[in-house]
């Protein structure tokens, strides 16, 4: 069950950012706009299941959800500088590397022999499936140069954000519906604070309300999905939807690629698919 509760994941959060770039607005828009989904989602949510909360809890959720708010807003950012056929398998490279160092040396979740090996190839696959996807011919790099550096910024505070706000709630043992409204309130603080300046409310953060519910059941199930297979293996899993994302950054929202870098990213499709696979072998 833990499985398919991380694909879900996967198909809800590699829809976000397409879903986002075609309702519009900046990338403060956006994140605030989310911010408000994820919120609406959560008190719905806690009502209906009212987990038990203490001030530890509130306090790690909170926490959480402010890391997310770095990451996110980071990630639209980057996208702005280097479309999202590029940023987000560049994006999931690096999360994955940061969430899969965390689960298989802190936690110890890969524990045999077979799980080391097989998870070790899998992760390899993913990140190797997530650099094709993002290669571009020399036309293309010579293109995006002058941005390369302000998004490649931009993405490293993002994956900073995204590995704690994950890691944290793996840390303090928190499980998915004790952490869900804790880490909304989080989430929307910080994208409140940082976005404040930039008047968030606006028409752009009404519309991006419904990305923050696709991106809340997809939170919702990798939270699920944490205590049955681990993070290692749940959040690798929930990546796979870069196949979306870069597959729709190209022929949804028309980011133009050359016929060699579509073969790549096809190729680099499969090699996710391929890992993600191999992950869900290494827990029984």
């Amino acid at each position: 069950m833990g499985i398919i509760w991380a694909l879900i994941t996967a198909v809800c959060w590699g829809s976000i950012v397409l879903v986002s770039e075609k309702l519009g607005g900046d990338f403060h828009s956006q994140t605030f706009g989310m911010t408000l989904g994820a919120l609406l989602f959560s008190v719905v949510a806690f009502f209906i299941v009212q987990p038990d909360l203490n001030m530890s809890v509130i306090a790690i959720g909170v926490v959480s959800g402010i890391f997310w708010v770095i990451g996110q807003r980071n990630q639209f950012a980057s996208v702005d500088y280097l479309g999202v056929s590029k940023i987000v398998p560049l994006s999931t490279g690096m999360q994955l590397f940061g969430t899969t160092l965390f689960g298989v040396i802190v936690f110890h979740e890969w524990k045999t022999t077979t799980e080391i090996i097989i998870g070790v190839i899998a992760i390899s696959a993913i990140v190797a499936g997530a650099l094709l996807t993002s290669r571009r011919s020399k036309q293309g790099d010579q293109k995006d140069k002058q941005n390369f550096k302000k998004g490649i910024t931009f993405l490293l505070i993002s994956t900073v954000g995204y590995v704690t706000y994950v890691v944290i709630i793996r840390w303090f043992e928190v499980n998915g519906w004790q952490a869900i409204l804790p880490q909304a309130v989080g989430m929307f603080l910080g994208a409140l604070v940082l976005s404040l300046k930039h008047k968030p409310f606006n028409k752009y953060s009404l519309k991006n309300i419904l990305t923050g519910l696709i991106w809340s059941t997809g939170n919702l199930t990798l939270l699920l999905a944490l205590p049955l297979i681990g993070i290692a293996t749940s959040f690798s899993l929930s990546q796979t939807g870069i196949i979306i994302s870069t597959l729709g950054g190209i022929f949804l929202l028309g980011e133009k690629r050359s016929k060699k870098e579509i073969i790549w990213v096809i190729s680099g499709c499969m090699l996710i698919i391929a890992g993600g696979v191999m992950l869900g072998f290494t827990k029984s």
